[in-house]
């Protein structure tokens, strides 16, 4: 599965992935976890992520078991 953490970086206000990318990966057949909170910087809530067919999880540490981690800047 593919993965998106919240960035945890100072300063850094980007997100891997949008909703769009989301659905767009969902429907090729992906399952997508994305890190609750992961847009909010951004103004993406997880609401938005959930509609487009990602699972929202608490926690980093479910995410961080993916098969393909995408993040903005490097793994902390």
């Amino acid at each position: 599965f593919i993965g998106v953490p919240k960035e945890t970086t100072l300063q850094e206000n980007r997100v891997a992935l949008v909703p769009h990318s989301v659905a767009t990966l969902t429907a090729q057949g992906h399952r997508v976890l994305v890190q609750s909170g992961a847009g909010e910087k951004v103004k993406i809530s997880d609401h938005d992520y959930s509609e487009a067919g990602a699972e929202v999880v608490a926690g980093a540490e479910e995410v961080f078991k993916a098969d393909v981690l995408l993040k903005v800047a490097p793994p902390t």
